[in-house]
């Protein structure tokens, strides 16, 4: 048996790439850099090639746009309706993928003509890449019940407020502050600096840091990184 009489299709990675700042969710877009629909804004992506996997062809495309290397990621799923691209049979596999913006290469920035996007404010999107961000903003909140992924996005110490507007961002929902420091100081997780944050009131507040360690050890036990439950 051969594949000979088989139709070619062409597969390729669509990342969508989240960052945080001033208080909100946000996505990188591009302009489309070839047609059809050159110019319009679009996920960074690319094509998948002859001797790469699927991770390999989104680390690639990761680390060609950003500069960045070592990424959170994880495949969100495959999108594969016949008419998705009018350019050809394009069936893409969406990774979503987590940094801190304050990491992000400018000069790329430039190159690619990207730009940050809040959640709120996506503009209209090629092809299916709408479809594709709203499963992706759905796998992200899902694992964000599971695993301590926001740490991914903010800077190396952080106070509890920050914290906490971080996840509210993600679950867009107000998180009641008082039950919120509960639940993420019970999980022991955390690690108090012995210096304060001063920019956003006098007295100033606390920063933390995440203990990667400790987590590694609850997660081998089993644990649940569920605080969605602390809304107002």
């Amino acid at each position: 048996m051969t594949y000979n009489d088989k139709k070619q299709f062409y597969l390729a990675v669509d990342c969508v790439i989240f960052g945080y700042e001033d208080y909100k969710l946000k996505l990188l877009l591009q302009p489309r850099p070839i047609e059809p629909s050159k110019g319009e804004w679009a996920l960074m992506g690319g094509f998948c090639g002859d001797a790469e996997t699927l991770e390999n062809a989104a680390n690639r495309v990761l680390e060609k746009t950003t500069g960045l290397t070592n990424i959170y990621m994880k495949q969100v799923q495959a999108f594969s309706q016949v008419n998705r691209d009018p350019g050809g049979r394009v069936i893409s596999v969406a990774f979503f993928a987590l940094i801190n913006i304050r990491n992000y290469d400018d000069d790329l920035l430039k190159q690619y003509g990207a730009q940050w996007f809040s959640i709120e404010e996506i503009p209209n999107l090629i092809f299916d890449h709408a479809e594709i961000v709203e499963n992706a903003m759905q796998q992200l909140r899902r694992t964000a019940k599971i695993q301590p992924i926001g740490f991914e996005l903010l800077p190396e110490n952080f106070t509890i407020t920050q914290l906490r507007n971080l996840y509210e961002a993600i679950y867009q929902c107000t998180l009641e502050p008082a039950n919120f420091r509960r639940k993420i100081m019970s999980m022991k997780l955390l690690d108090r600096l012995p210096f304060k944050d001063k920019n956003s009131s006098r007295k100033g507040a606390y920063l933390y840091s995440f203990n990667q360690e400790k987590y590694e050890n609850l997660s081998a036990q089993g644990f649940s990184f569920d605080i969605s439950h602390a809304q107002m």
